[in-house]
């Protein structure tokens, strides 16, 4: 870490970066409507942020191949464990420090699938609500019958640093082998919290603590600490696994330490005196690449298509193109919630929606929060309809009959474009451009 205030930062961009600190200590409000200096922006858009939880396929298939339903719930632990460093790391080691991604628009998409040994394994990722910011996603693998669907909402604030809460959860549901019940995993989110800002060097330390709790009766608790200002490693934590009504926190079947973003080991019951089962490094494991469809052949609406000109934009460091192609999409994400606002309707979501309570995962789901709670989550907020604008699930039927264009007749205009692919002008992004 530099050992002066603003070492990391380029000498040509200490003056905005002062002026950001500033920016952020006396902002009041959601800090994600602020502009970084270009050096800590990230070309990637939030939205893609859902590939990371299946990175790593062998791991994330692995429990679907394990017959004892102890020894799943621990490789359901060891897959979460991994997924930290791929969630929460820079994705630029060379730039040294994380970036701020970019804020989605309502209805943007990231669809791609990996096709290896494993099979093929599919994702959907959608920004299902902008006000609040709530990113949907689905990662399946019909082969092995194993499915990761979620939602995340993100409530930044500023106290001494820069602290992020995740409103949201994930849920993992798998068929053992030879059998043909589900069981269903509730994965809670971490909180966190930037640090090194000050250097202009900043990464993510996780707080508290989140819970992976199993339909079959195994829960898994990972505290999160961290390094403080005189003592503690960067990025640590310890894990227990149990079973309820046969043990605690206290007396688990497993327990895990080390550094999420460097190395852990798992033993068997205590982590202090307990055998060791094996040592792991998140970076040894092999990442698996997800196919995107190239730029061209996107819909308008998927990521990497409509952020194009911004993402180059960051990468020439021109922050006046940067704002200028940003705007013309605000502008006209402005425009279409207006026009919907005076024609008393909602943006159609492509692939999600509000989740059913009579469905048997739903009824499942219920279950799982109520121990989630009792574990001492009183007030998670993993279910709260009214911050996260519902809860959103997978939906089956939206998806067999998703087709490029997505939106015929409102995708265009969502993005600032002419239905000829060309960039309108933002003067021209107003509520008379289209009709439905």
């Amino acid at each position: 870490m530099p050992e002066v205030e603003g070492g990391a930062v380029p000498s040509q961009s200490k003056g905005s970066w002062s002026s950001f600190l500033k920016s952020i200590a006396s902002f009041n409000g959601d800090l994600a409507s602020l502009t970084a200096p270009a050096f800590i922006l990230s070309t990637q858009s939030l939205v893609e942020f859902s590939a990371y939880w299946a990175e790593n396929q062998s791991l994330f298939i692995a429990p679907s191949l394990e017959k004892d339903p102890a020894k799943r719930a621990l490789l359901v632990l060891k897959w979460l464990l991994n997924t930290l460093k791929q969630q929460y790391c820079s994705r630029s080691e060379k730039l040294g420090s994380e970036k701020k991604p970019l804020n989605p628009f309502l209805g943007e998409l990231y669809l791609g699938k990996w096709d290896d040994q494993f099979g093929e394994t599919t994702l959907v990722s959608e920004q299902v609500s902008h006000h609040p910011p709530v990113t949907a996603y689905c990662i399946t693998n019909e082969k092995h019958r194993v499915r990761l669907q979620g939602y995340n909402g993100q409530k930044a604030s500023f106290s001494r640093t820069i602290h992020v809460k995740q409103i949201g959860h994930a849920l993992l549901t798998l068929h053992p082998p030879g059998s043909e019940l589900a069981e269903t995993y509730l994965i809670t989110l971490p909180a966190l919290h930037i640090e090194s800002l000050i250097y202009g060097a900043p990464f993510v330390e996780l707080g508290k603590f989140i819970n992976i709790v199993s339909s079959t009766g195994y829960v898994a608790k990972i505290d999160f600490a961290g390094k403080g200002w005189l003592s503690g490693t960067k990025n640590s934590f310890t894990a227990t696994l149990w079973k309820e009504h046969e043990g605690s926190e206290k007396s688990p079947l497993y327990a895990a330490t080390g550094q999420w973003s460097d190395s852990f080991v798992i033993k068997e019951g205590d982590a202090k005196r307990g055998k060791e089962v094996l040592s792991f490094k998140p970076s040894d494991i092999k990442i698996a690449k997800l196919n995107v469809a190239p730029i061209e052949e996107q819909d308008v609406l998927e990521s990497r298509r409509a952020w194009s000109k911004v993402s180059h934009s960051i990468e020439k460091g021109d922050m006046d193109a940067v704002a200028h192609h940003k705007s013309r999409i605000e502008n006209a994400q402005r425009a279409l919630r207006k026009k919907e606002q005076e024609e008393k309707r909602d943006w159609d979501r492509v692939f999600f929606s509000q989740a059913d309570p009579k469905d048997k995962l739903e009824q499942t789901f219920a279950g799982l929060v109520k121990i989630t709670t009792s574990l001492g989550a009183g007030s998670w907020e993993g279910v709260a309809p009214e911050k996260t604008a519902g809860v959103w699930r997978y939906d089956e039927n939206k998806a067999a009959k998703a087709r490029k264009p997505f939106h015929p007749k409102e995708g265009s205009l969502a993005v600032g474009e002419n239905p000829d692919g060309s960039s309108a002008p933002i003067s021209r992004v107003t509520t008379q451009q289209s009709t439905r």
